[in-house]
């Protein structure tokens, strides 16, 4: 499994309870039209304006080229359009799970 971390900043004077509405209400409602999605989930890092960064997401994928063909898709492009308005990404790490990994249950 393929895992992408973003840290995310919201630009100045964004209130997060609109970015955190829009990632419940339009993010993640998006996710399933996205094949190569196996999860994604946005978590609140900090809530100071000044802090380096104010959330990150954590998606897992198939794999980075399957990845890609969705980041090419309609439903991904307005997802963009949307987020660029609210935040940037400043920082991405990725890479391969090492298996099988550990979860609860």
């Amino acid at each position: 499994m393929h895992v992408i971390v973003h840290r995310i900043r919201l630009h100045e004077g964004i209130d997060p309870v609109r970015f955190e509405t829009w990632v419940r209400e339009s993010d993640y409602r998006a996710a399933p039209e996205l094949p190569s999605l196996i999860s994604f989930a946005v978590h609140r890092a900090a809530v100071d304006a000044n802090a380096a960064f104010h959330y990150f997401e954590v998606i897992s994928v198939t794999g980075p080229e399957e990845f890609e063909r969705d980041m090419k898709t309609e439903v991904f492009q307005s997802l963009v359009a949307a987020f660029d308005t609210m935040a940037s990404v400043v920082d991405e790490i990725s890479g391969d799970r090492i298996e099988p990994g550990y979860s609860a249950g």
